[in-house]
């Protein structure tokens, strides 16, 4: 199995960890402790040995921050994790605050006093999460002080070690463009940007730059490091020489000069110096890089992950890749929602749900000749309540018995070395409830809306979120997430900077592969999401029209349970998308299916 259900949060130590970590702060003379959820890197998954906010206060969602102080301490949390915080940390040692609407930086300038004095690790914080927060608290009086040691690492008796697993090539076959004509693209974009060097901090940056995979992080495909690339110099990649073979150090010598990740301080300042010209990217590189450039008396220029781009627009081969592998989980969906609907729910748990998913996407990968190399994340699978549970993960702990009348929402997805895959599905235990139906519905119509709009180019994701949610408003009913994701070619599952949200202020180019993601969450009742993954179409004409549009070609292929449809609430147009999208599926799937599979997909795929 790649997932594991042991229950690593553990509440009840977080006193005594607490009491070390304050008397470390009191040594310092600190009045306040910022512990992130990040690595030097500011990744979503980070290693073991970088999972601090966990061992500190229980809370093992991927994204928040604590802040110590000496008789209190806060947990920062967004919408995603709201519920589990609450139950995977102490009430007497922990408050709850929203990292959107109430950010640390926001919540100090309120509640600190003059003069205080407020540590971090500035290898753990991006450059302009630090500049935000000085400019948050300078009115304050309060101030900001970097550290050269990380107080939870003194206190961490028992810390893994730093990954050290091996580096892969990623063929060319899968990547579609040779690792010297993507470091080629990247030294003119330097270039032109008038810098003289820059550092990619992002491992999936390298990934795709160096073609390139690891296995340093759970679920992705990442071998941590860092790259310094040059407008008129040859790369330099920082990867630890023990997770080297010969091919693969034969192979990266041929790109670039290696070096140790250690040697980044070092060799970044002795390029910066004499006024040397350093891209930083704000959002993503270290503060720790913006000292020790400015300290060497360089000057940093702020510059997006040039990488970051072109990885998000996947090319022809990748596309392919991504279809391929969405047939193949298609084929293991099917054969896994067959087998669940012919169980008695209360036969089965979470847990037994997570494990028979894995194995059909093992079968259906040895037997296409692609392995399944991973899942691409934790899989979700929430009965009944534990649905509404955002980012809920299944532990012995909180392992749930299925029950009829309930819904199962399963969350999961795949890695390929041709793809990464991500799909929700939301399934009826026996017959559900009215009001069931009417919430999934309404959260189809939304998935629907953003699988058939149409839209100019220099459209953000901002601007077309609101189709996903506007079903639900007339009902008065939202959901606390952004509706679409990016996702990488064999990488993150979550990938940047294009996203479906609020927040979403990129624009939407063509290859770029998002996920479509409304949701209902009843607390302590009942979750309900649809996920499929979609890619943006080239712009085309439209009849009739005068500028040419892009859209979505949607890449998933399982079917949506039609036992929580209201057909009543679906306009005709919904109704037609339904139907070809099922009939679609049937098409492509079942030939590769088993014949009790087969059977399960006509009727699952019947139209509506």
């Amino acid at each position: 199995m790649f997932q594991s259900f042991d229950s690593v949060s553990d509440p009840a130590q977080a006193g005594p960890r607490l009491e070390k970590l304050r008397a470390r702060m009191a040594e310092a003379g600190l009045d306040a402790l910022l512990v992130p959820r990040s690595d030097e890197h500011q990744g979503e998954y980070v290693p073991a040995s970088a999972e601090r906010l966990a061992w500190l206060t229980g809370f093992t969602g991927s994204a928040g921050s604590a802040l110590i102080l000496g008789d209190r301490a806060i947990l920062f949390v967004d919408g995603r994790y709201t519920l589990q915080a609450r139950e995977q940390t102490d009430p007497a040692l922990f408050e709850i605050e929203s990292l959107v609407d109430n950010p640390p930086r926001k919540w100090m300038k309120a509640n600190l006093s003059k003069n205080a004095r407020v540590g971090f690790d500035p290898w753990l914080h991006t450059i302009g999460e630090i500049r935000r927060l000085r400019a948050a608290l300078e009115k304050t009086g309060a101030e900001v002080v970097p550290l050269e040691q990380n107080l939870v690492d003194a206190v961490w008796d028992d810390r893994p070690g730093p990954p050290a697993e091996p580096v892969r090539i990623h063929p060319l076959a899968y990547a579609g463009e040779t690792a010297a004509d993507k470091l080629s693209r990247l030294s003119r974009k330097i270039e032109e940007e008038g810098i003289d060097h820059t550092v990619l901090t992002d491992p999936a940056s390298l990934a795709w730059a160096f073609n390139i995979r690891g296995s340093d992080v759970p679920h992705t495909p990442l071998a941590l490091g860092f790259a310094v690339l040059s407008a008129s110099a040859g790369p330099r990649l920082f990867l630890d020489p023990e997770k080297l073979s010969d091919e693969t150090r034969a192979y990266l010598s041929e790109h670039a000069q290696l070096h140790a990740p250690a040697d980044l301080d070092d060799v970044l300042a002795e390029l910066a110096k004499d006024g040397g010209r350093i891209g930083l990217d704000d959002g993503q590189a270290a503060e720790r890089l913006r000292l020790v450039v400015e300290e060497a008396g360089g000057t940093v220029v702020s510059l997006s992950d040039p990488a970051a781009l072109p990885r998000a627009t996947k090319n022809a081969t990748e596309l392919e890749g991504a279809r391929a592998a969405h047939l193949r989980d298609g084929v293991a969906l099917a054969r896994f929602l067959a087998w669940l609907d012919a169980q008695k729910p209360e036969s089965l748990d979470e847990i037994a749900v997570v494990r028979h998913l894995e194995a059909c996407r093992r079968e259906v990968g040895g037997e296409f000749q692609m392995p399944l190399r991973d899942i691409s994340f934790d899989t979700i699978s929430g009965a009944g309540p534990d649905g509404a549970v955002i980012h809920y993960r299944v532990t012995e702990k909180t392992n749930r018995r299925l029950a009829p009348g309930e819904l199962l929402l399963v969350d999961s997805g795949a890695q390929f070395d041709d793809g990464t895959t991500d799909v929700t599905r939301t399934i009826a235990l026996g017959r559900p409830s009215a009001e069931m139906q009417h919430r999934f519905s309404l959260v189809l119509k939304g998935m629907i809306a953003i699988s058939m709009v149409r839209f100019p180019p220099g459209t953000r994701g901002a601007d077309i979120d609101a189709f996903a949610r506007l079903a639900l408003w007339k009902a008065g009913l939202d959901y606390g997430h952004g509706t679409g994701h990016g996702v990488g070619s064999y990488l993150s599952v979550h990938e940047g900077p294009q996203r479906i949200a609020k927040t979403g202020t990129e624009k939407l180019r063509t290859g770029m592969i998002l996920s479509n993601e409304p949701g209902y969450y009843r607390e302590g009742h009942y979750g309900i999401r649809i996920e499929n993954l979609i890619a943006v179409t080239a712009p085309e004409p439209i009849p009739g029209g005068e500028i040419d549009m892009h859209g979505f070609k949607t890449l998933t292929l399982v079917p949506i349970d039609r036992r929580l449809i209201d057909p009543a609430l679906l306009t005709a147009e919904e109704r037609d998308w339904l139907n070809a999208y099922h009939q679609r599926v049937f098409n492509e799937v079942a030939p590769l299916s088993d014949d009790a599979t087969r059977n399960w997909l006509r009727a699952a795929t019947a139209p509506v």
